[in-house]
């Protein structure tokens, strides 16, 4: 399985498009495009980010010559619209899920806050410009629509049908029922077969885990016997049904499970340690991450109130007593010393709440920054660097720390 630093750039360099059968293309990006092709011109699946569209572009040049009628959109990221002012022209029709034009509302509003956010956490592979404002041209919808559309080209029957709650809320799924074959974008993520992401640490709008069962059965009741996501290409109807019930029970089993603990009075932290998958039901969690779910599961229901203090409700922070339990504690010393203790001991987060006490009051403090730095290696060992958002974290982290160590 490769990893998704891989996954994301195996675009790079010079490469063709690649033949999945029955007149379909691929072009491997950030995320991938595809290119139906018909007698009477073709179809257009996602543009890529506006960096890798003359890549694309001269990609599917090269396997057709046909002109171009459609582009649609699985989804409204950056990575699946931001080349459309490329292959875009007079009788090209632009297609999207009709909450297409909310989601680049709030991805092009945020953008500055995004690419911080992207640079920190993938910056280490990652080429990220965070302080470039500019935005590529806007895509200008030709056909919108709420739950499906459909259409043909020489023959080619394009079903389109909306499918909120892995991604986005304009996410979008187009099935060619004549191929059995359902083009699924990141409904289930970069990989498929894991455990959803309800929430990223890049950042993103919390997504409905009921939204996204029902959308996975969405796709299930097509019967696909290829299924295409944003990233490969995968064939055989009873392994694709398998795979995407699997997951669709998982996800039903950690919603059932955070909605239990709930009304039994259970607060977040303690559902987020004690609630893991089955045997039966348990997937890889490289991009998902089952306690992330489970306190997605709790905000998307309940939101940021957790009825555990009268502080939530108002603007102080905690960290505006942290100079205070400095001095009652006589000093950065005694704090430092604790959470040491706690690492030696393998409490690795509650060495962390300390030395942000610290550290909040003595930024440079050296005790502090390698005691954050020895908890930190800590959890990256005990996460088995499986889950990539994590693992980036962690290791940006440790850099970080490092670095502010050695300058003093």
């Amino acid at each position: 399985m490769p990893s998704l630093d891989s996954l994301v750039k195996q675009g790079e360099g010079d490469q063709d498009a690649v033949d999945v059968g029955d007149g379909i293309f691929m072009s491997r990006n950030i995320a991938n495009s595809y290119l139906v092709t018909t007698a009477d011109g073709d179809v257009l699946i996602n543009t890529g980010t506006d960096f890798e569209a003359a890549r694309i572009k001269a990609r599917f040049d090269r396997v057709s010559s046909g002109p171009l009628r459609v582009i649609v959109f699985t989804q409204g990221h950056p990575d699946h619209v931001g080349g459309w002012s490329l292959f875009h022209g007079p009788g090209v029709e632009t297609i999207a899920q009709a909450n297409h034009t909310d989601v680049r509302e709030y991805w092009r509003r945020l953008h500055p806050f995004y690419s911080r956010r992207i640079m920190r956490l993938w910056g280490a592979f990652v080429d990220v410009d965070a302080a470039s404002l500019k935005l590529p041209p806007e895509p200008a919808l030709t056909t919108t629509f709420i739950d499906s559309h459909a259409f043909e080209l020489a023959g080619r029957r394009f079903e389109l049908y909306s499918t909120p709650g892995g991604e986005t809320t304009d996410a979008l799924v187009v099935w060619m029922p004549e191929h059995r074959t359902a083009f699924i974008g990141n409904l289930m993520g970069p990989f498929f077969g894991h455990v959803p992401n309800l929430y990223t640490l890049r950042g993103d709008k919390i997504r409905s885990a009921m939204a996204f069962i029902h959308s996975v059965d969405r796709v299930i009741a097509l019967g696909p016997e290829t299924l295409i996501n944003g990233h490969d290409v995968f064939r055989g109807a009873d392994e694709i049904r398998h795979t995407m019930t699997t997951v669709r029970d998982a996800t039903a089993y950690l919603r059932d499970r955070t909605i239990e603990g709930m009304n039994a009075g259970t607060d977040l932290w303690t559902l987020m340690h004690e609630i893991r998958l089955p045997a039966d039901l348990a997937l890889p969690e490289v991009h998902g991450k089952v306690p992330w779910i489970v306190r997605a599961i709790w905000e998307e229901h309940v939101g940021w109130f957790r009825y555990e203090s009268t502080t939530e409700l108002y603007d102080v922070p905690p960290s505006a007593v942290w100079p205070d339990i400095v001095d009652l504690a006589g000093g950065v010393a005694a704090l430092t010393e604790r959470a040491h203790t706690h690492v030696e001991q393998g409490r690795a987060l509650q060495a962390l709440h300390l030395t942000d006490i610290v550290l909040g009051h003595s930024p440079s403090d050296p005790g502090a920054l390698r005691v954050k730095r020895a908890a930190l290696e800590q959890l990256l060992a005990a996460s088995g660097r499986e889950n990539f958002s994590e693992t980036q974290w962690l290791e940006q982290e440790i850099k970080k720390t490092t670095d502010d160590t050695e300058c003093e």
